[in-house]
């Protein structure tokens, strides 16, 4: 694919370096010459300096031949003006990031594709809603969602009183003779090795992982992997940043008593007036006598979404340290998440990440309408809708022709979440979720096509 980024940001940087990690010919455009030479000078791609929003630049950077065009530059406007002249200049899709949430909300109703936009990310926006997944399963230190919830990806740490430690696949799964729940990738503790289990693999104490479940299964899954469902009434969260508001605003109209501490003095008067439901404080966060006084051993979780990745990470291990059961923390910085479970840190979360996993399944071939990568693991998660001229179409998955490095977590038809075992047979307009090392991508999208 002929992919031009708009943007060589945090975000915009990360993108190219994923994308030029599978081939794809990418042209990164940005206006400041330092922004571009270590991508120019580390990856394998091209660079061009200057203003994405100049017909004339986008000419340069042959538009009318772009397969994607994603514009993630800092500024929301620009992000749009490019994707609006970048479709009338002939790319065939184009993505932009905004900060206004209220774009999202109403998209739909905006019809933001008729002048020419395909889709709106917005990583804070992806951010707020990984926390609150997050918190909604707080036994679990990674979630995401299909069809709103019609099937469920978790990750768990497996401790020794697990009913699963011991037990093969099969084994375990004999404990609920109802199928409910499928594991999709087992990292063994210690190793950065990915493992996609069978019926014969073993869970192991220690073993992070990851699970496709229905509704009926979460509550299995708690019982087998030995966690305890923490239900959150009073949360902590450091920082005023966008996410935190998000994060402050949902949470307060979920119910939950929310503490915000922001240590600017004249943000933390404008947020108390902006969040009427939540108990603004103006304080620095990293300050245990501040955190004590307000009752941070009570708290159920702690999020810290500053814009400092080393303040985030210090003063979630600072709340874990007071018994806080659930802690998340916002990092920038990739290396820090291979840290996450050995220092003691529930979940990290990192918005580069999110908005890559949100636009890289425009990349993947056949028609797939989610994908995540799954922390810390070589391994993707897709989604992808069944065609009626689908080589998979009309066969039981042991039929399929899926390679070993690959599983079927699930298939939701008619809203309705399903664990597939190998009887199971699939049919258009069927959604699949399929979890692959990288190594099995091209065969499992060949199935798909």
């Amino acid at each position: 694919m002929k992919i031009i980024i708009a943007g060589a940001g945090e975000v915009g940087f990360h993108l190219a370096k994923l994308l030029s990690f599978e081939s794809q010919d990418i042209t990164l455009i940005d206006p400041v010459k330092e922004n571009l030479y270590h991508a120019d000078s580390h990856l394998d791609i091209r660079t061009l300096r200057g203003d994405a929003t100049s017909i004339k630049i986008l000419q340069d950077a042959k538009i009318d031949a772009a397969d994607l065009v994603i514009a993630v530059t800092a500024s929301e406007t620009t992000n749009i003006t490019i994707s609006v002249l970048a479709k009338q200049l002939g790319a065939k899709r184009t993505i932009a990031r905004i900060s206004n949430t209220e774009f999202l909300e109403h998209q739909d109703n905006l019809g933001f594709k008729n002048f020419g936009i395909d889709e709106l990310i917005s990583p804070e926006s992806l951010a707020s809603k990984e926390i609150e997944l997050l918190l909604n399963q707080s036994a679990f230190n990674d979630s995401y969602e299909f069809e709103n919830g019609a099937l469920t990806m978790v990750g768990v740490n497996l401790p020794r009183n697990a009913q699963m430690v011991g037990k093969t696949v099969q084994q375990a799964g004999e404990i609920f003779p109802e199928v409910h729940f499928m594991p999709i990738a087992i990292q063994r503790f210690g190793t950065q090795y990915t493992l996609i289990p069978r019926g014969d693999t073993k869970f192991k104490e220690g073993d992070q992982v990851y699970f496709i479940t229905t509704p009926d299964g979460v509550e299995e899954l708690y019982k087998l992997s030995g966690k305890t469902k923490h239900t959150v009434k009073n949360l902590m969260i450091l920082g005023g940043s966008k996410i935190g508001i998000q994060s402050a605003e949902k949470l307060s109209k979920a119910g939950i008593n929310v503490k915000l501490i922001e240590i600017n003095p004249a943000k933390a008067f404008d947020l108390a007036d902006q969040l009427p439901d939540v108990l603004v404080l103006n304080g620095d966060g990293r300050n245990v006598e501040l955190l004590q006084e307000e009752s941070i051993h009570e708290m159920d979780a702690f999020i810290s979404v500053t814009g400092n990745s080393e303040t985030n990470i210090i003063s979630s291990l600072m709340a874990k340290s007071k018994s806080v059961n659930k802690t998340i923390a916002l990092v920038e910085n990739m290396d820090y998440f291979q840290l996450s479970h050995s220092i003691g840190i529930d979940t990290l979360i990192n918005k580069k990440l999110l908005a890559a996993n949100n636009i890289f399944r425009y990349v993947r071939k056949g028609e797939v309408v989610a994908m995540t990568k799954l922390n810390n693991m070589n391994a993707e998660l897709l989604e992808f809708i069944v065609k009626p001229d689908s080589d998979i179409c009309n066969k039981n998955l042991v039929e399929a022709g899926l390679p070993r490095s690959a599983i079927v977590g699930g298939v939701i038809r008619n809203g309705i979440g399903n664990i597939a075992l190998g009887n199971f047979k699939i049919e258009a307009g069927d959604r699949v979720v399929v979890c692959c090392l990288p190594r099995s991508i091209s065969k499992v999208e060949k199935l798909f096509l």
